[in-house]
């Protein structure tokens, strides 16, 4: 089966650069773009919209708490409502740099303490999808399976992409370690194996119990803000390559 390969890019802000993406974007299929709330600025929007359509990398809008100190992973308490209202703006502001830049918004993917969040509480689940389906026909919704983001996405007919992650170990219920937990960030070599497992055998690396445990997933992603990011995601492109698995953009 073919395997999307994604990154989160567009996440400095003003004068502050965060990874390569110019880099990045010449070996990941999809790009996650940071919408302004977590990280992000709308030059940043712009500039990095135009050059993942110049060398032909989908577009996502990767939404997350309104947090720049934070850089979206502090736990926020918000309303439903509030989260719903707050999704749409970015996607729209988003959608909008996409057009000027000669494509559109294909998915949306949660960033951060969000991710996690909506993945546990079917209110917030149920917030974000809201947003992503008056948003626009046909947006899908990347993020892990088999939580409450999977399921909302059933209720309101979003189609879903179940992601995994190369450089993040889980713990043994599925879910990704906490950054704080040793051995929770993966290095180079044994994230090139992770990536590799998750598309041949749908597994990835725990922290705790057994070893690895099941992940259903169609695309991996492969996180941009470490030095070592691009080579990274290089060698995972070529392992997959070499593994027969074909990288592509979830169709």
């Amino acid at each position: 089966m073919p395997l999307d390969l994604n990154s989160d890019l567009g996440e400095g802000f003003g004068p502050w650069r965060m990874g390569d993406d110019a880099a990045m974007l010449d070996i990941v299929t999809s790009a996650n773009i940071a919408c302004g709330f977590h990280a992000g600025d709308p030059s940043i929007m712009r500039r990095t919209c135009e050059l993942a359509v110049a060398k032909g990398v989908r577009i996502g809008a990767h939404v997350g708490y309104r947090d720049l100190v934070g850089f979206g992973r502090r736990d926020i308490a918000i309303a439903p409502a509030d989260l719903r209202d707050e999704m749409l703006y970015q996607i729209g502001a988003l959608a909008a740099f996409a057009r000027a830049a000669g494509d559109r918004v294909r998915y949306v993917k949660p960033h951060g303490a969000l991710y996690h969040a909506a993945a546990r509480d079917r209110l917030l689940a149920d917030a974000v999808l809201a947003a992503v389906a008056e948003a626009e026909p046909g947006l899908a919704l990347l993020g892990p399976a088999g939580t409450e983001l999977e399921r909302a996405a059933g209720r309101l007919g979003v189609r879903f992409i179940g992601e995994g992650f190369a450089d993040r170990a889980y713990t043994a219920t599925g879910t990704l370690a906490p950054r704080g937990v040793a051995g929770a960030v993966l290095p180079p070599d044994t994230a090139v194996a992770q990536a590799v497992s998750l598309a041949v055998s749908g597994t990835a690396r725990t922290v705790d119990g057994p070893g690895t445990v099941a992940v259903t997933v169609a695309s991996v992603c492969v996180h941009g803000d470490s030095p070592a990011a691009v080579e990274m995601a290089r060698r995972i492109r070529q392992a997959l390559g070499e593994a027969g698995v074909p990288v592509e953009p979830f169709g």
